[in-house]
């Protein structure tokens, strides 16, 4: 065995630079700070590493964690000290829940400056440490290799989540003569012999299976070995919040998202099922109708909990099999289990997905409805979009629409938080559309989604990000006006938005823009931004009082 290399003296962010060239960074997302300046230097010298530079870190760090959600490897951020932190924790926040890894990194005061509340000074591995799978300070720059390689293995390996180092101005200005780290080797729970038998024994003993899938970094393979398996053994499949994409929605076994706005008889069949295999998800609040689906901690159906993070296993469930195992090597196993040539439950997988397809059918709009009908728009989209296209959003109760009427086809195209965040949708489409540029990338947001990052349309047109924003323009924050009317009604306050001219603003950031005020014209003002050959932005005017597909602002029990 030899002896690593030590390389002539370096900055702290020449160092920090190469490491993150030998764990194969390609891309970085940041606002520029003064406390990085030796990083950004470096980054002069690397022509192997795009730097995007953001119009605000909570946009950078949210088109990070998308990077990541893509690649499987961290996405990476940089932000300066204090205010940049603070901007940026939003991604942080988002990658934790959405179990994506990504790595932030944050200039930090000089050492010898610590702890008398120096200019932007916070203790990040405080602030962050409830929120990041690590959260550390590099305090010794011949230790910069190895904490960069830690901060890789951390985010990767097991549950995939998010880092945050800071960096003091000190360590990155000085100098030091080290050896670079090795590339980092992501690794995941493989399942046992016998988690497989006992998952076929239970299989054997159901008569109403249903699977619940969900959970980050599906491949192309776990997905086509998860299709196998559910395909040999014709199980119904209900995806997790936000996780439609790890199946086929047009496959006969998928019979529907249990989000917000579940189907009412999808959650029947969950209640009344009497065999649950839980692949990849947490099981979470959403995905389980506030807990009340399943019964915690026993639930009444017999689980099986597959997930990459031992800990997450009985955390709120005890499984009565529990298995741990990453995505790739669980849906592996999965696909490996033959099936017996009869099983009882064709009715019960066929009579699920007659139900979701009737859920998914568009209404026929109100008689009273004003504007582009959404339902008509998705509609269209279904019918036109390439199975590779990439559809991104923030949240609002125009997702309602697009997670219920669009047919995710194909693994890593849907980019939408699971922790529900406003404003996800332009910066992650950013990411995949600079990740992407062959694919058509759409990005859904509300008036007031759109309004959290409305600046990045010229990041996005700055780097050719050619993406297309659906702005749904309602003039109000539509979830929170629902909810208001529920317990207020007819006493809105605070809901209401007074918009800016959005073509105006989309037009002064270099994007074409149109707006579409009757549902004919969206299929041709789509078109025409398919065509633009620069970033659009159509604004769909639609009815404030239809609040979700079926329902109407009037309409809502008080």
């Amino acid at each position: 065995m030899t002896d690593p290399v030590v390389s002539p003296a370096r900055t702290g962010g020449r160092v920090l630079v190469d490491q993150l060239r030998i764990h194969g960074a390609e891309r970085i997302f940041c606002v520029p700070g003064e406390s990085f300046l030796d990083v950004l230097d470096a980054l002069h010298d690397q022509p192997s590493i795009e730097l995007v530079v953001c119009k605000h870190e909570g946009a950078a760090a949210n088109m990070a964690e998308a990077d990541g959600k893509l690649t499987g490897r961290p996405g990476i951020c940089f932000v300066t000290r204090g205010p940049g932190a603070t901007h940026g924790s939003i991604g942080v926040h988002i990658a934790q829940q959405d179990s994506t890894p990504m790595i932030l990194f944050v200039g930090q005061i000089a050492r010898g400056h610590k702890g008398r509340e120096a200019f932007q000074e916070v203790d990040y591995a405080a602030v962050f440490g409830s929120m990041a799978k690590w959260a550390a300070e590099i305090d010794d720059l011949a230790r910069i290799p190895e904490m960069v390689a830690r901060a890789f293995q951390v985010a990767t390996s097991g549950r995939p989540g998010p880092v945050v180092l800071s960096l003091p101005e000190d360590v990155l200005d000085g100098l030091v003569a080290c050896a670079d780290a090795a590339p980092y080797r992501a690794v995941a729970a493989a399942p046992r012999a016998e988690d497989a038998q006992s998952l076929a024994d239970a299989l054997a003993a159901a008569q109403r299976p249903l699977v619940i899938a969900g959970g980050a970094n599906w491949t192309d393979q776990a997905v086509r070995d998860f299709a196998a398996f559910v395909t040999a053994w014709n199980l119904p499949v209900a995806c997790a919040f936000r996780r439609q994409d790890v199946i086929d929605n047009r496959d006969p076994h998928y019979i529907g998202h249990l989000s917000l706005g579940v189907s009412p008889k999808l959650a029947a069949r969950v209640k009344g099922a009497d065999l649950i295999v839980a692949f990849g998800t947490r099981l979470g609040d959403i995905a389980t109708d506030g807990y009340t689906l399943l019964d915690a901690p026993l639930p009444q159906q017999k689980l099986v909990h597959i997930h990459a993070d031992s800990a997450e296993l009985g955390r709120v469930y005890q499984a009565a099999l529990p298995i741990h195992a990453g995505i790739a090597p669980g849906a592996a196993m999965l696909a490996s289990l033959p099936a017996p040539a009869s099983l009882p439950w064709g009715e019960w997988t066929a009579g699920a997905r007659a139900e979701h397809e009737a859920f998914v059918s568009p209404p026929k709009p109100h008689a009273e409805l004003t504007g582009v009908d959404l339902a008509a728009a998705m509609a269209h989209l279904n019918q036109t979009l390439p199975d590779d296209a990439m559809l991104t959003n923030g949240a609002g109760n125009y997702t309602v629409w697009l997670h219920r009427f669009y047919a995710y086809r194909r693994p890593r195209t849907e980019l939408a938080p699971t922790c529900g965040a406003m404003g996800y949708g332009l910066p992650a489409a950013i990411a995949a559309k600079l990740r992407h540029p062959e694919k058509t990338v759409v990005c859904f947001a509300g008036d007031g989604c759109f309004l959290m990052y409305p600046q990045e349309i010229a990041t996005a047109a700055a780097h050719g990000a050619n993406l297309i924003v659906i702005l749904v323009n309602n003039r109000m924050y539509g979830t929170i006006r629902m909810h208001q009317e529920r317990r207020y009604p007819g006493r809105q306050s605070g809901t209401a938005i007074v918009n800016p001219d959005f073509v105006a603003m989309a037009q002064a950031c270099g994007a074409w823009a149109e707006r579409v005020e009757k549902t004919e014209d969206f299929a041709g003002a789509f078109e025409r931004a398919q065509l633009a050959g620069k970033p659009a932005v159509l604004e769909l005017m639609t009815d404030p009082l239809q609040i979700t597909p079926a329902m109407r602002v009037t309409d809502l029990p008080h």
